[in-house]
């Protein structure tokens, strides 16, 4: 581990279930204290991460990679990612099933992830309606879909949604379809869904040569020791989220891949192509 005698670098992280094997040794003994020492710690959404990079809030954050191609100066960090290779469960797509994707005439769309609505303007292009309007809203379906035909959920709002499907049927008879947005990507294209990176914002101390690799290996480190932990996880969060421990340990270990290997890099760059060829995200390559 790098040894540094300035300020704490600042990390923008997500407050969702989802990274939590990422954060475990931020969070847990015998490492958090030393690394507290060296990082800050500051919670807050996707979206809002990538903002904190932009402005020079953060010197790290985990970032939704569509920030990668709107942010000038990003450096990937190696080795860590919120990905998943089929069913994710936390990125939906709910609409009513009287009303096929091609004729929706609006999306109620959460705004916690850029990196999402890009995933679902691509897929609207497949499914033939390039142009429905996503309506930004928080992360309320029975709001969303008053507002508009369907809505996109991300991160626990979705597993909220998806536990509470048989109760929601039952109150209001309205049969919805739900769709996985990350299976309809790997249905689509064949490749994993990749939802976020670590990244260094332009221009910091995390960027430069042996810095950067050190500081990498810190986030890698913690991601092993968090997969390593997995029941201590679910302990945790099945404590703190309405969503029964079965359901947390599969999304931890099935859902969600956290390795940026070589099949999420080549799911990266088939993103950012389709991305551009479609005129969703400006063109980037990594």
């Amino acid at each position: 581990m790098v040894s540094i005698s300035h300020s704490r670098l600042r990390v923008a992280a997500i407050n969702f279930l989802n990274p939590a094997p990422l954060m475990w040794d931020f969070e847990h003994p015998p490492l958090s204290a030393p690394l507290a020492l060296r990082y800050q710690i500051d919670r807050m959404s996707p979206s809002e991460c990538a903002g904190a990079l932009s402005a020079g809030h953060a010197d790290i954050g985990l970032v939704p990679i569509a920030a990668l191609a709107t942010t000038p100066g990003l450096r990937i960090l190696p080795g860590c990612t919120i990905a998943s290779k089929g069913r994710v469960r936390s990125l939906l797509l709910v609409r009513r099933a009287s009303q096929p994707l091609a004729d929706l005439r609006s999306v109620a769309a959460d705004t916690a992830s850029r990196t999402t609505l890009a995933y679902a303007r691509i897929l609207f292009h497949k499914w033939a309606n390039p142009a429905v309007p996503f309506l930004p809203a928080a992360a309320d379906l029975d709001a969303m879909l008053q507002r508009a035909d369907a809505a996109i959920l991300i991160g626990d709002p979705a597993l909220f949604a998806l536990e509470e499907r048989a109760n929601r049927f039952e109150r209001t008879g309205e049969e919805l379809v739900y769709h996985d947005l990350a299976q309809e990507w790997r249905t689509l294209t064949g490749l994993p869904f990749v939802s976020a990176v670590w990244a260094a914002a332009p221009t910091n101390q995390a960027q430069s040569g042996p810095l950067h690799e050190g500081f990498a290996e810190d986030f890698i480190q913690s991601r092993n020791h968090g997969l390593q932990n997995i029941d201590a996880l679910v302990a945790e969060w099945s404590a703190r989220l309405p969503i029964p421990e079965q359901t947390i340990r599969s999304y931890l270990t099935t859902n969600i891949h956290y390795v940026l290997d070589e099949e999420c890099l080549e799911g990266m760059k088939g993103f950012f192509r389709l991305a551009a060829q479609l005129g969703v995200l400006p063109e980037y390559s990594f």
